[in-house]
């Protein structure tokens, strides 16, 4: 897919400076220079705009940071990743979510009004794509180092080292790196018509592609096989890759895909969707438009708005 690296969160072309990591030498020197994003929660530091907010060292907001990571070189300037989620809001700035958005958006007294932690999946379509790619990446590996502060091998306390992107476990030696989920996630039509399920939870009208998780020592053309069987009884044939998408709710890479549906009747397995339905091109269109009166687009910024949208376009080539 010619397009494939324009999905949002794609490719910026970001130094990530690996060779950097394990330099402490460097990485002190980089400190001193560089610029640092603050999240809370997983929620970046953004201004009115939309653009992220960056700190120097030494920033009053960093005096809570937790774990710091090295991001790379963004032209030339070194960027960090800091989590400052130990930092209690004023009261009346907790967070405010459902579990699917938190809506919700906090200052922090030692930075201008204007600069709020807010939500990625609210801000991410307003982001330039360097500054979506540092987000995605700062937001992905700090979620990692929270929920992996033990050693997997012996249950022990780990370390975080090599500039954020390692933790090591002093009493095995084991070490330990950021993992990422590979998630398939597939455009499914039939002739004029693409399949489209909603899971349980989710807000009324919302339809997406259907996805699921790799497992292991399977293809990535199996993976979209077996979901789509097991979760609506359709049967698929031909599947190509399209596009992927890195997608840090918590860190997932979404691998996009369209597959050919050789069945139509919908067998649904009601513990992974409520509802699965086919929609015409024409009313696909409808849906994009948000003129549907009883479906609600994919969300924008997403790998399946954008597999529909060129699905639309005739650009799945």
């Amino acid at each position: 897919m010619r397009i494939a690296e324009t999905v949002t969160f794609g490719g910026s072309g970001l130094d990530r400076a690996g060779h950097l990591r394990a330099d402490a030498q460097a990485q002190t020197r980089l400190r001193a220079t560089g610029a640092f994003l603050p999240l809370w929660r997983g929620k970046p530091l953004v201004g009115d705009q939309d653009a992220l907010c960056w700190v120097p060292e030494g920033h009053p907001v960093l005096q809570q940071a937790d774990t710091i990571v090295f991001l790379g070189l963004d032209d030339g300037t070194p960027r960090f990743a800091a989590d400052i989620s130990a930092w209690t809001p004023a009261e009346g700035a907790e967070v405010q979510g459902t579990g699917f958005f938190d809506a919700s958006t906090q200052s922090h007294p030692s930075l201008p009004e204007a600069f709020r932690f807010v939500e990625l999946r609210g801000a991410m379509t307003r982001l330039s794509r360097r500054d979506a790619e540092l987000a995605a990446t700062a937001r992905a590996v700090l979620q990692w180092h929270v929920s992996h502060r033990f050693c997997s091998r012996c249950g022990q306390p780990s370390q975080v080292s090599n500039a954020g992107w390692q933790r090591g476990c002093a009493a095995c030696g084991g070490q330990h790196f950021p993992r990422t989920d590979p998630v398939v996630i597939m455009l499914i039509t039939h002739g004029n018509r693409a399949l489209m399920g909603r899971s349980p939870g989710w807000p009324e009208g919302m339809f997406s592609c259907l996805a699921g998780f790799v497992e292991p020592g399977e293809t990535i053309e199996a993976a979209v096989r077996r979901e789509v069987l097991e979760e609506s009884g359709i049967l698929v044939g031909e599947v190509r890759y399209l596009s992927s998408q890195p997608w840090p709710f918590p860190a997932n890479l979404m691998i996009g895909c369209h597959g050919i549906a050789e069945s139509t009747t919908i067998t649904l397995d009601p513990a992974e969707l409520e509802d699965a339905i086919w929609v015409t091109r024409e009313e696909m269109v409808d849906v994009m438009a948000g003129q549907h009166p009883h479906i609600l687009p994919a969300r924008k910024g997403a790998i399946a708005h954008f597999l529909i949208q060129n699905w639309l376009a005739d650009r799945l080539d």
